[in-house]
């Protein structure tokens, strides 16, 4: 089992989703960890992977080394990229 970071920004994020929106995307975090290569998508010309929850997407770098996932931003789909890539 890999483990779960949070970068502030990402922290900051899931605070403010609603509680149902935020269990669920905790919840899906805990079952990508078991296995990140078959959940996880590497974007396009970048280091970062995205996770898709429903229309929520999570951001983040995996290094196999430690088994660490850092997750850097959660937000909806339509205006994720935008913000990350800024």
């Amino acid at each position: 089992m890999w483990k779960i970071n949070f970068s502030t920004a990402a922290a900051r994020d899931l605070h403010d989703f609603s509680r149902k929106d935020s269990e669920r995307i905790i919840k899906k975090l805990k079952e990508a960890a078991k296995d990140p290569y078959h959940y996880f998508d590497n974007l396009v010309n970048c280091d970062e992977y995205k996770l898709r929850i429903g229309d929520y997407r999570a951001i983040a770098l995996l290094d196999y080394d430690e088994k660490l996932i850092f997750i850097l931003k959660i937000g909806h789909r339509k205006n994720i990229y935008k913000k990350l890539f800024r």
